[in-house]
């Protein structure tokens, strides 16, 4: 057995123990279904979801049902959520409504843009080793449980507050950081349609503000989810925190920006016009001027 699988095989029970321990922490003064913490459910199933969609991706060696998995995923725990838990009220609904919305955009943007480019290279070396790819599959339910705790976390409590200047705030915060995003990736995706840019690097409309300007937008549309749950949070429920801490961390230092950073590096580094973009144009947060 290789080096790395065998790291693989001790990643994969600890991958399962952080979901175990975020579904009781977030379970705490919420709702249930035939008794069972209904947030532990929700936990329970993002992970069942990926293993089972894991099964024929693995038999086929496939990543193109991957990302669509996850907005599927995200779609079905909310929906779930709202139809189990009790005593709905508006807060609830409109984060279910946004993070569904969500969502959808960001399933259907990723499934098409895969399908075109008929492939994911970061699954290359992956797919063929059993314990690695379902790892993969696996820091998927992960990622899905960490960046929705906050929205699932305020449909499931059992304390409900009114509509609040919290709710308003986050509502809005949601709202610039989604337009962000899908004008950002609108933009580029315009701009690698061009065949005259063939070989180029975007620089241009959101993109001459920021080198990544998608991921601030969903950073920021997360934050405001997270800002929405603030009033219901109680006890342990406010582990849900960890939502926009999570995909900060995760879009800034694991598999976002350093990624896409040392790709650009390696394909266009060195020339003068590349050199320029990177010293004058900030990596996250979109200069004003």
């Amino acid at each position: 057995m290789k080096e790395s699988e065998r790291k693989s095989l001790v990643v994969f029970p600890i991958l399962v123990v952080i979901g175990i321990l975020v579904a009781l922490a977030g379970s705490q003064h919420g709702s249930s279904i035939a008794g069972i913490p209904s947030f532990a459910l929700l936990v329970g199933l993002a992970f069942v979801i990926q293993w089972l969609v894991f099964i024929p991706a693995y038999i086929w060696q496939t990543e193109k049902f991957f990302d669509i998995t996850g907005g599927i995923t995200y779609i079905t725990l909310t929906l779930i959520a709202v139809f189990f838990s009790p005593n709905l009220d508006a807060r609830a609904l409109l984060v279910a409504g946004l993070v569904i919305i969500w969502a959808l955009r960001l399933g259907t943007f990723l499934f098409r843009r895969i399908h075109k480019a008929g492939k994911d290279d970061r699954f290359d070396e992956i797919k063929p080793m059993f314990i690695r790819f379902l790892n993969v599959w696996t820091i998927q339910a992960l990622w899905v449980t960490f960046t929705a705790a906050a929205a699932l976390v305020a449909i499931t409590t059992s304390k409900r507050v009114e509509m609040d200047c919290y709710t308003v705030i986050g509502a809005l915060l949601w709202l610039f950081g989604f337009i962000m995003e899908v004008a950002a990736d609108s933009q580029k995706s315009r701009f690698n349609a061009n065949p005259t840019n063939k070989g180029k690097f975007i620089q241009t409309g959101l993109w001459s503000r920021s080198r990544h300007p998608n991921y601030f937008g969903e950073i920021v549309l997360w934050i405001g989810i997270a800002v929405m749950a603030l009033p219901v949070l109680q006890g342990w429920q406010w582990v849900a925190m960890i939502s926009p801490l999570f995909v900060t961390l995760l879009l800034t230092r694991v598999s976002g920006i350093p990624l896409l950073e040392k790709k650009a590096d390696k394909k266009w580094g060195g020339q003068e016009e590349y050199e320029n973009y990177k010293k004058n144009t900030p990596v996250l947060i979109p200069r004003l001027k």
